[in-house]
């Protein structure tokens, strides 16, 4: 009997201990918001040809990165000959298409990216797709509509000199959305309402109906108003907040108060230059938040659990050093290291979360990045403009494990990251979509 329940206690500890392992990837910043997952057994190396389960055709470029639950996988699309944005869901183990979804639309405001940048986020009972458009959908995980509407149509039009992106937050029932936006016309663009606020929504993810809307103000001036960054969430003194980085400063929000804020911290433009938009996402761990000035200014680390308006006592700590700075990736925080990658000078830094010390700082290539960094199983997965993947070992010490073309040649604009679930990497290139593992 003893043996018996030694086995079965044994057994449970082992399922337990497997069912850890294999984690999804609901979002953009993954099942922790800060680009890591506890997933194990991950591939070091492969190309297009080793450990490759799967490869699917897309059926135009796209800078979203996949979405994982279970079985399903969810990836979104332009399509320039059929003049639309699709979403599409695929069978994790085969990539066999479940079902796709075609909103015939404009897929570009500029050369500079398209419509669909932003990423999907599920939750297991349904997936949200946005587009650049203003366009938000919801599908149950069979892809049965469920609801849709444009916030462009519904908040008025946004004013950003480029093709907007910021990727929805889908958290305890709730979809969450940002728009920071310029408080001026770019060209033929914006005040439709005769006014362009920044806000932040709250809707139901079950119906699409609006919870609450909270307006951010910013002393920020034009281009520097605007941000591409997604908010992203943590609990504090048991306050779930939503942390939001852009137009000059980082704020948290508590997401059962309507939005409220609850503290906020800037400038680090403090002359008010008009051209410093934002686009690396704040990374929240340790008991600070990462502020990434852009433009290769410094990274701040705002300390959290503080009230109100925060002068700069409340930084934890600043770096100004070339080359530690994130213009365009969102940093990493995985194994107890912030990971900071500097995408104009190709250079990946692991920083200690308590001091912003630099344990080390090394040049991946020439190549440009701006996908953000994943991290998984030891390792730290990443993509170049122009569709290497590189393998850099996660440890106090420097070590590139890999690195192998994933695209065409002279490939570029390649900004998806890596998505990591199910024991498996999801790698979104402008032509393809891999699927990568052992088994």
């Amino acid at each position: 009997m003893k043996c018996t329940l030694f086995l079965a206690s044994y057994l449970t500890i082992l399922t337990s201990a497997t069912l850890v392992a294999a984690e999804n990837w609901p979002q953009f910043r993954g099942p922790e918001f800060n680009g890591s997952s506890r997933e194990a057994e991950l591939p070091t190396t492969f190309s297009k040809t080793e450990n490759v389960k799967w490869i699917v055709d897309m059926p135009g470029t796209g800078s979203s990165t996949p979405a994982i639950w279970g079985d399903r996988v969810f990836v979104t699309s332009t399509n320039s000959k059929a003049k639309a944005l699709e979403a599409f869901c695929l069978d994790r183990k085969t990539g066999k298409e479940l079902w796709k979804h075609s909103l015939k639309s404009a897929i570009e405001q500029d050369n500079r990216s398209n419509y669909a940048a932003p990423s999907p986020a599920t939750d297991g009972e349904r997936v949200i797709i946005f587009y650049g458009t203003g366009d938000l959908l919801a599908f149950d995980m069979d892809g049965k509509e469920l609801w849709k509407r444009n916030i462009q149509k519904d908040y008025g039009t946004f004013a950003f000199l480029w093709t907007f992106s910021s990727s929805p937050v889908l958290y305890d029932g709730r979809v969450y959305l940002q728009v920071l936006q310029r408080d001026e016309a770019v060209g033929d663009k914006g005040f439709q309402n005769k006014t362009n606020d920044s806000y932040l929504l709250a809707l139901d993810a079950s119906t699409g109906k609006e919870i609450w809307k909270h307006v951010r103000p910013s002393e920020a001036v034009a281009e520097s108003r605007e941000a591409f960054t997604t908010p992203m969430i943590f609990s504090q003194d048991g306050k779930t907040q939503l942390v939001v980085s852009g137009g000059d400063c980082i704020s948290g929000h508590d997401i059962a108060a309507k939005g409220k804020e609850l503290w906020r911290w800037g400038t680090w433009n403090p002359r008010k230059i008009g051209h410093w938009r934002l686009v690396a996402s704040p990374c929240v761990a340790e008991g600070v938040a990462l502020a990434c000035a852009p433009k290769n200014e410094p990274i701040y680390a705002v300390k959290l659990g503080k009230e109100g308006n925060l002068d700069d006592s409340a930084i934890a700590w600043m770096k100004e050093e070339k080359g530690v700075t994130a213009d365009v990736p969102t940093p990493l925080y995985y194994g107890g290291r912030f990971y900071v990658l500097d995408g104009n000078r190709s250079e990946l830094s692991c920083l200690k979360p308590s001091s912003g010390e630099v344990i080390w700082k090394e040049r991946l290539g020439r190549t440009k990045f701006e996908a953000s960094p994943s991290g998984a199983d030891g390792k730290i997965y990443m993509m170049d403009h122009g569709g290497n993947a590189y393998v850099v070992k996660a440890a106090d010490s420097f070590e590139l494990l890999h690195k192998t073309p994933m695209s065409a040649e002279r490939a570029q604009f390649i900004r998806s990251t890596v998505a990591i679930a199910q024991r498996n990497l999801f790698i979104r290139t402008n032509e393809k979509l891999f699927c990568i593992g052992r088994n």
